[in-house]
């Protein structure tokens, strides 16, 4: 049987998961929790509560250390691993994002440091309404373990953590790539329906080990020669049809 085998949502853009036991899908498709904030530099012309591309945030694409830090949004406080905790009151973003402004410009590799018109960084976002998503849509992300697995066999790694693709939602059961194949089909995970909305193009946020913070993979090379595409892939987008609803571990995932 085809099954959810681990969920996940990012609540800041950029920056790493919290694992859950269920995921309120919105009617409109995206995630209650997920993507509702973000660290946008100082330039970017973007109004604060509208969707921007990744390039005016603070991610793992242009800081690949973010992976290493833990995260988790409760209660309308944010806390960044043991660099803040703060709540998200005009005076708490700006400590929030104070603190995380320190903690990228003494790194390697960052956008900041010859960067200053990115200053100072500000956190955007409600808390609550997911925006921040790689397209300006509404989406849920899945993968399927067995791509994974081939996935990482083409690396010539025994262990691939999935988290570096930053996926919603991991399925046992699939045959490794199978998801790619779903274009006009419907989706049902639990008794949410979705319709498959397009492959997942990958970049080099996925170069990032999430536990050291370091680009030690070339994931996009290594995922052109694992499948065959125009461009690096991994996951599927899916959006919601109907009222959205609640998906759990263990949720059997069908095909039709």
């Amino acid at each position: 049987m085809k099954r959810v085998a681990a969920l996940y949502r990012y609540p800041v853009k950029g920056f790493g998961p919290e694992r859950c036991e269920a995921l309120e899908v919105l009617p409109h498709g995206g995630v209650a929790g997920d993507r509702v904030l973000g660290f946008r530099f100082a330039d970017a012309a973007t109004p604060d509560d509208a969707w921007g591309s990744k390039f005016e945030f603070v991610a793992l694409v242009n800081t690949p250390a973010l992976a290493r830090l833990d995260l988790k949004l409760s209660n309308g406080k944010l806390r960044i691993a043991d660099l803040v905790e703060d709540d998200l009151s005009a005076e708490g973003r700006k400590r929030i994002a104070a603190a995380l402004q320190e903690y990228v410009l003494d790194l390697d590799v960052n956008p900041l440091a010859d960067h200053p018109e990115r200053l100072p960084i500000r956190l955007v976002g409600d808390g609550v309404t997911p925006r921040y998503q790689d397209r300006n849509t509404d989406e849920l992300t899945l993968h399927g373990r067995a791509s994974l697995a081939a996935a990482a066999a083409s690396a010539g790694t025994p262990e691939l953590d999935e988290v570096r693709f930053r996926s919603n939602v991991a399925v046992e059961g699939l045959d490794a790539w199978a998801e790619q194949r779903w274009d006009g089909k419907r989706v049902f995970i639990g008794g949410v329906a979705f319709r498959f909305e397009r492959p997942k193009g990958r970049c080099l946020a996925t170069h990032a080990n999430p536990r050291t913070g370091e680009r030690d993979l070339p994931l996009m090379q290594t995922l052109l020669a694992a499948y065959r595409s125009e461009k690096p892939t991994f996951a599927i987008s899916l959006r919601a049809q109907g009222q959205g609803g609640t998906i759990r571990l263990g949720d059997e995932v069908r095909i039709e």
